[in-house]
């Protein structure tokens, strides 16, 4: 199937550590490398190795990590003709410590760059793809493409991810089929329960498909009819890597609805996807 995504991308350099360290504390790193992110661009990534036809629309800068980022995308086969390249811009940049001791991640981000414009996006036809999914990012610009995406004649499923908490995002919900809601967004809301935070978002999106997404506690998915399903998180033998799991996670929800699975299996699903890839560093599919 045919996906279009639009959000981030950045460089990450990221610092293997055998823990994280304390304030002010100086250590070696155990290995260093670096690799392109962004929540959009990883789901992608996903979503190409498992058969579908991705596209990306987004911006960089023109400098030699612009370059890199392209350079990644393309050899997955993610076709970039809609990425706009800011001139005298500095693309976003991700500096990753990794622990070792517990597979988790801290990242310091860095981006001086401006969003992806709603004169770039009204330009795609958007009848080409069955699936636009948006990284719910600087609310304005993504009200006036979500807007487009929605009004405009097409019969692409719209999903939006909400990952961080951003003044007036809840509003977006309202122009989306599939909202998929992170820990972290809960969590500045003051949810502690993703029952909470569906009723909270319900009120904005009706017909919408909700899923969350509660780190080791697995994820949920409330359904348009409001049943709510719950699937514990899968544990791989050892767990490596945390890095995207939440990409991956939304690539399986794609993936999964794309192929008219039931929610419940497009749940099992996705939490088992997210849960290999944390024993594994990377997103390459075993």
């Amino acid at each position: 199937m045919r996906v279009l995504a639009v959000g981030g991308a950045t460089l990450d350099s990221i610092n293997r550590v055998a823990a994280f360290p304390n304030e002010d504390d100086e250590l070696r790193a155990a290995a260093q490398r670096q690799c392109r992110g962004g929540n959009a661009t990883n789901t992608l990534v996903v979503l190409t190795q498992l058969g579908h036809h991705c596209s990306w629309a987004g911006t960089l800068g023109d400098d030699a990590a612009s370059r890199f980022i392209m350079s990644d995308l393309q050899q997955y086969g993610v076709d970039t003709e809609w990425v706009t390249i800011q001139s005298g811009g500095v693309t976003p940049t991700s500096h990753i410590i990794a622990s070792e001791a517990t597979g988790s991640r801290t990242i310091i981000h860095y981006r001086d760059l401006p969003e992806y414009r709603i004169e770039a996006f009204e330009k795609i036809d958007l009848n080409n793809y069955d699936w636009i999914h948006f990284e719910g990012r600087e609310v304005p610009v993504y009200e006036a493409m979500l807007r487009h995406a929605r009004f405009t004649p097409h019969s692409a499923t719209i999903s939006l991810e909400i990952e961080k908490p951003r003044e007036g995002i809840e509003g977006l919900a309202a122009m989306a089929d599939v909202v998929i809601l992170a820990k972290a967004y809960a969590s500045s809301q003051g949810f502690e329960r993703a029952q909470d935070l569906f009723d909270s978002i319900r009120s904005r999106a009706e017909s919408a498909m909700l899923f969350a997404t509660w780190g080791v506690e697995g994820a949920w998915l409330q359904t348009v009819a409001g049943d709510t399903l719950h699937v514990p998180a899968y544990h791989p033998q050892e767990v490596i890597d945390t890095l995207g799991a939440g990409d991956v996670f939304n690539a399986g929800v794609i993936d999964g609805l794309l192929a008219g699975s039931d929610p419940a299996a497009v749940l099992r699903s996705a939490v088992r996807l997210a849960g290999e890839k944390c024993g594994r560093r990377g997103l390459h599919i075993a």
